[in-house]
């Protein structure tokens, strides 16, 4: 077996999540036949993989999802690397039923080169460069978490597949903890925090991330910058005020113009005064 490796190593969580992300799919696999597997890479904080599959993977599948990965787990199915010419590749995945693996062999992979495929114990094959840890058995904390739509190579105009997302970790305690942050996170989040205590309201009409501040919000965010004001009094700061509007001469004479006129408000023009001017895109004079 080639490209082994155990946990414990610098790309520890890189392998542990690659590999899982291979459990996944070979479980996905074995309880729908017929589903095609896309790609699977592992990202921070877990891994996903694609699928093509008439059933409509939800989260009341991940139940049964992870029991079949666990048995592969506790089997310690091996990951087995080989090699097979490019011809021989795809005539493999097209007696599978693979063809996105087939589109990814014909597109990524010269001819005349030989293709690394690995196996997940003796059934499950995929096109992977690895390295993987040594089997299954390593994998010791994984969770599945949420299921999304994806975009076969990220083109609107292709397939839509579904994606499974996971998280895996060395240890049951460091997964834990990893889901307690995601818990409190969630408990903390200002959307929901900002509704249930009334701070601010959302409106489309204001348009996205422009809060509409209802009085407890305002109340808040009065305190804050009268703290912030005294506090920055009290070490010996010293304010000063400029306008929001200036003339158009300033910003060009400032490069601001030529190099983000793009993304500046339009000048705005005043016939009576002969003046163009133009909302400021800083806070300095």
């Amino acid at each position: 077996m080639e490209d082994e490796a155990e946990l414990g190593s610098g790309d520890e969580l890189y392998l542990l999540r690659h590999s899982t992300a291979h459990v996944l799919a070979a479980a996905v696999t074995e309880l729908w036949p017929g589903t095609k597997y896309a790609i699977g890479p592992p990202i921070e904080d877990g891994f996903y993989y694609d699928f093509d599959s008439e059933h409509v993977f939800t989260p009341e599948d991940f139940k049964e999802i992870e029991k079949r990965m666990r048995s592969i787990i506790g089997r310690n199915l091996p990951f087995t690397r080989e090699f097979q010419p490019k011809a021989q590749a795809l005539q493999t995945f097209r007696d599978r039923g693979q063809d996105y693996k087939v589109e990814l062999i014909a597109d990524r992979i010269a001819d005349g080169e030989e293709v690394s495929l690995y196996r997940t114990g003796e059934d499950f094959l995929d096109l992977c460069r690895g390295p993987h840890v040594a089997g299954a058995g390593a994998i010791r904390a994984f969770k599945l978490m949420r299921t999304a739509g994806a975009y076969w190579k990220g083109d609107e105009h292709n397939r839509m597949l579904q994606r499974i997302y996971g998280t895996a970790w060395p240890t049951q305690k460091e997964q834990d903890e990893y889901l307690e942050m995601l818990a409190e996170a969630e408990r903390r989040d200002h959307k929901k925090l900002g509704r249930e205590l009334k701070l601010f309201a959302a409106d489309d009409r204001s348009g996205a991330g422009l809060p509409l501040w209802l009085p407890n919000g305002a109340t808040v965010r009065r305190e804050i910058e009268r703290w912030v004001v005294d506090e920055e009094l009290a070490r010996g700061y010293q304010h000063v005020l400029t306008p929001n509007l200036a003339k158009l001469d300033l910003f060009v004479q400032s490069g601001h113009w030529d190099l983000y006129k793009d993304s500046m408000y339009p000048p705005m023009h005043f016939p009576e005064s002969e003046e163009t001017l133009e909302l400021r895109p800083m806070n300095c004079p």
